[in-house]
């Protein structure tokens, strides 16, 4: 094993205090810390040491994709890691989005070769299912709710404008895609008026204090209403959420360990100041109900549990050991990466023993052992999700 270093992404809804705790330093950070990374994602590669300089995780996997790897790994998704591991930290909304099955991101990435680079929607031709666990409380909009109760939401604020996107959510599932191409496509002369218009209703309950608290972030913004057609969800720390292709969510707040697949191609809808191409999202998206978006753990053994999730590009797992618990051994193909959490633990892959503290990470290659991990504390690992 070896250490790995993840860069930090500071992007304006980071916390500034979330990852600077799990990492030991001073709080506040010096500005917003939205997302540590751990992969080797081209945008903001992890390193490791090599002669007392940084390498980046891109450069070592392309020296030597076998070893990193695997030839499993290589045969399925080719000389690249297929997942990111990362640790996010939400203090504000994040923008509601969704992503791009394996197709639609492939021919969504063909077809913006043509377009020029401000008019593209696609990084690359991958999808992007994520997987959350909470760390902290954590506050997310995750998939459509059953649109009879977003219908009431609307109606209650008693908006005239309203009546069309009420009266499509009346039709059903089937209304969906009507009732989000509506609000999206708002005119935006109009925008700052629906929001306000609804904002002074006085409705009472929590779809009013969703609206108030998203357009206090986000005012004028047709996303605020968006955001009253999804499951509200509030999750304790050890739950998960599971987000597939084409589900629109944001999450709003809270601290999280995220894994996905290694993709940058997020299609925006609202609550955010860049590009939304209301059409392409409308292809994107799922306009079903998503019924229950938590992911209840399954135990492996003791003191080890993994989200199970319906990809092969990832896996998680995490670990805890008391003290005097005996090692936890874990067999997992390709290349490993372990974030310690909480506590003082040892990683060793047979290759040479790492310890770790929270906030501090490793990763071993696919051609070294099974993973032993030894101490006191918890940790994440990650791995493919191959069998």
């Amino acid at each position: 094993m070896e250490r790995l270093y993840g860069p930090i992404r500071d992007y304006a809804w980071g916390s500034r205090s979330a990852i600077a705790e799990l990492q030991g330093r001073p709080v506040p950070s010096g500005g917003p810390e939205a997302e540590l990374w751990l992969g080797a994602h081209p945008g903001a590669p992890a390193t490791v040491r090599r002669g007392g300089a940084a390498a980046s995780l891109v450069d070592l996997l392309a020296a030597e994709p076998g070893r990193w790897l695997g030839d499993r790994v290589v045969e399925r998704f080719g000389p690249r890691l297929p997942f990111l591991l990362k640790v996010l930290a939400a203090d504000a909304p994040l923008s509601l989005q969704a992503h791009p099955d394996p197709e639609q991101a492939r021919a969504g990435y063909a077809a913006d070769a043509a377009r020029p680079a401000g008019e593209r929607n696609y990084a690359d031709p991958h999808h992007k299912p994520e997987l959350l666990v909470a760390l902290s409380p954590f506050e997310a909009l995750c998939g459509f709710r059953d649109p009879a109760e977003s219908a009431g939401a609307l109606a209650a604020f008693g908006v005239p404008a309203l009546e069309p996107v009420v009266s499509a959510l009346r039709g059903g599932p089937a209304g969906l895609r009507e009732a989000v191409r509506l609000l999206l496509s708002w005119p935006a002369a109009e925008r700052a008026g629906l929001v306000a218009d609804v904002l002074a209703a006085q409705a009472a309950g929590p779809d009013a204090e969703l609206a108030r608290a998203l357009a206090g972030h986000y005012p004028g913004d047709p996303g605020v209403l968006v955001a009253l057609l999804l499951n509200h969800l509030r999750l304790a720390p050890g739950e998960a959420i599971w987000m597939p292709a084409g589900n629109l969510h944001a999450y709003l707040r809270g601290t999280g360990v995220e894994i996905m697949a290694a993709s940058d191609n997020v299609l925006r809808g609202g609550l955010t100041p860049k590009r939304v191409d209301v059409d392409e999202l409308l292809r994107v998206l799922r306009f079903e109900v998503l019924d229950d978006p938590v992911v209840a753990p399954e135990p492996v053994s003791a003191g080890v549990v993994r989200w199970p999730v319906p990809v092969d590009d990832f896996a998680l797992h995490r670990v805890r050991l008391d003290a005097g618990a005996p090692p936890v051994r874990l067999t997992a193909p390709g290349p490993r990466v372990v974030l310690c959490r909480a506590g003082r633990l040892s990683v060793d892959d047979g290759r040479g023993a790492v310890a770790l503290v929270p906030g501090q990470s490793a990763i071993g290659p696919a051609d070294a052992g099974p993973l032993v991990l030894d101490g006191e504390g918890e940790a994440y690992v990650a791995t493919p999700g191959l069998d």
